[in-house]
């Protein structure tokens, strides 16, 4: 997108900027369109601070050539990141593949779109024939339009989309569009590619969605089903590594109903450093700094910069704007990577605004960028998707994509953002100020070719503000995960249990008739109640007992179990800071997880009602536990 390098920069050659003025709010029409009043002032000087400290180190800004991809290998590429890898090939088949059964139609689609393509390229390079698109997916005709499919295929993967969502999801999604100005509903229950492709079927998108209030952004609510709203860090590791394989095929989907590319770069390699803190890898930092505080998610280094501009600098007029020394930077860089890890390095001295520069220059010099170069195209083109909130949807999937080591360090510093627009009043930077002067050190990388179309800079810079405003504004929304991808996890835990617990086909196909009798009888019956058993085993040595109505939620069972702990005198097995009791014995550090079954774990919402998880996942266990904190050590 933006680069610095050794050569000097297109982005010197600058637009003419627009006078100071306040925010606007979002609409249909282009960023660029949106944003025209804002100033971009603090943008450009940021440039040329990048500028002026790269020119400085011509030696570190050497790289690879970004290679041109040849065609197919792209789509060779996407396959394997998306968990596809066996479908290339020479014996390529998709009929014990897993994944394909849990994709909705338009996820299919977009598969099938890569698979054609990879195809054809290898038959063009009269390669050994691969194995034909329509094999896989049972298609008559691999060009048959998605009307033709819902029509003649057999597929209940298909069938089922058409059948028994479009009608009910076409009414939803009106009312949200229709009402703009108050507060939106946004939607995780269906996959964001089949909202778009409902939604371009009919006429809501050509309405307009401009706030009446100029100063204000748009509220986004989501509406909590029975099953509750899951975060990033509420599923186990295990369950997560499945999340960005399936992120990547719904962003796909999604960009090919909205009719966009998806590009994405290869990495470029860099030289290697003798630096410990600066220019090292986020994987190489959190492997040393694990070996001193184990489960570090977040770089110590940046933690500690994130500290001290918390303690000393959030009230600092113009922070993060005003550039600090460039001398005094670069000898506060070398002590840090001398002093850093002894303990003997001192922030009581250092001056604000050079702590901030410290911090800008630790993500510019990440051997690649902190949105990865790999997906950094892909967080620039979102400002080209004219609606909000299909905006918001691509930029929540390329969040799940992202490496968890990059995610949580974004979260860290979105995080830190927030508090910095919070004390607007006290330090004059407002959100567009700090998404202006972020944006240049999140999408400019000295490890990424600069290919900026002449008279783009003032689109592409706008554009790259408007993404880190976003992001910081909606932060909360973007780090959830979708209920439709925790389905869809729960659905390869489901088939994957059942394509190695057995081998003999006999036995599969008994068990298969004797689960589908049972599953019936169990819907007939409609069962209104249950008694289960929820286990405290790291704190009480008894279970509990609780009986489940439609009603029943996450937060009634822990109001239940903390008052059995207070009134009854059960058998505590730690009893230090256990519970913070107030006078309603609301629980305020206990978390109900859910255990095993279709599911690794799962910290559920407190309002989660529990009749309804226990008919999706019956074969799970209920624990509570205290809830984890992870303290800065700085």
């Amino acid at each position: 997108f933006l680069s610095t390098r050794n050569c000097p920069c297109k982005m010197s050659q600058l637009p003419p900027k627009s006078p100071l003025a306040s925010p606007v709010s979002e609409g249909t029409n282009s960023t660029v369109e949106s944003l025209d009043n804002l100033s971009m002032d603090s943008f450009w000087l940021e440039v040329e601070n990048i500028k002026q400290s790269a020119e400085a180190e011509q030696e570190e800004c050497s790289l690879a050539d970004v290679k041109t991809q040849e065609e197919g290998e792209a789509e060779a590429e996407w396959l394997q990141d998306a968990g596809l890898s066996d479908l290339l090939g020479d014996r390529a088949s998709g009929n014990d593949n897993v994944l394909l059964s849990t994709l909705t139609k338009t996820q299919a689609a977009a598969v099938q779109r890569r698979l054609d393509t990879y195809s054809r390229s290898r038959r063009r390079k009269n390669k050994h024939p691969v194995r034909d698109v329509r094999d896989i997916f049972g298609v008559v005709n691999s060009e048959e339009t998605a009307a033709e499919k819902e029509e003649s295929s057999p597929d209940p993967l298909w069938h089922k989309l058409r059948t028994s969502n479009v009608q009910r999801k076409t009414q939803d999604y009106s009312c949200t569009v229709r009402n703009p100005g108050k507060e939106e509903m946004f939607n995780m229950d269906v996959a964001y590619s089949e909202q778009a492709a409902v939604l371009l079927k009919g006429s809501f998108l050509s309405e307009s969605r401009r706030l009446k209030d100029g100063n204000a952004l748009t509220k986004f609510k989501i509406p909590k089903g029975r099953l509750g709203v899951t975060r990033i860090g509420d599923l186990s590791a295990q369950d997560m590594k499945k999340i960005p394989t399936l992120a990547l095929i719904e962003l796909t989907a999604l960009c090919d109903v909205l009719g966009f590319e998806l590009k994405r770069n290869k990495a470029a390699k860099l030289k290697t450093t003798e630096k410990r803190l600066f220019g090292v890898s986020l994987n190489t930092l959190l492997e040393n700094d694990q070996k001193l505080l184990p489960n570090t998610k977040v770089p110590l280094l940046l933690q500690a910069l994130l500290s001290c501009l918390e303690k000393r600098g959030l009230e600092t007029e113009g922070i993060l704007r005003v550039s600090g020394s460039q001398t005094r930077i670069k000898s506060l860089e070398q002590k840090l990577e001398r002093d850093f890890y002894t303990g003997l390095f001192s922030w009581d001295e250092v001056h604000q605004n050079d702590v901030s520069g410290l911090l800008k220059r630790f993500i510019r010099e990440l051997p690649a960028p902190l949105l990865t170069a790999e997906y950094l195209p892909a967080f620039a083109a979102v400002q080209n998707i004219p609606d909000l909130k299909q905006r918001l949807q691509a930029l929540n999937l390329l969040i799940l994509i992202l490496p968890e080591p990059n995610r949580n360090t974004l979260k860290a510093l979105l995080e830190f953002l927030s508090k910095v627009v919070a004390r607007e009043n006290n330090n004059k930077m407002n959100l567009w100020n700090v998404s202006t002067v972020m944006a240049p050190n999140l999408f400019m990388h000295k490890g990424l070719p600069n290919k900026i179309p002449e008279g783009k800079e003032k689109q592409l810079a706008e554009g790259a503000a408007d993404v880190v405003r976003m992001m910081i504004h909606y932060q909360d929304l973007l780090w959830t995960v979708s209920s439709f991808l925790v389905a869809q996890v729960r659905k390869l835990n489901e088939s994957n249990s059942k394509r190695y617990q057995f081998c003999d086909k006999r036995i599969k196909n008994l068990l298969r008739k004797i689960h589908a009798d049972k599953d019936k009888v169990e819907k007939n019956q409609a069962e209104p109640s249950k008694i289960v058993k929820v286990h405290a085993s790291l704190l009480l040595k008894e279970s509990l007992e609780v009986h489940l109505n439609n009603a029943t939620r996450v937060a009634d069972v822990l109001r239940q179990f903390q008052k059995n702990l207070c009134q009854n005198g059960w058998n505590i097995v730690n009893t230090v800071n256990l519970l913070k009791c107030n006078n309603s014995m609301e629980c305020t550090n206990l978390l109900l997880y859910e255990v095993g079954g279709n599911i690794g774990e799962h910290c559920l919402d407190p309002d989660t009602y529990l009749l309804d998880l226990y008919h999706i996942n019956p074969h799970a266990e209920w624990i509570i536990k205290q809830n984890p904190s992870y303290p800065r050590m700085f």
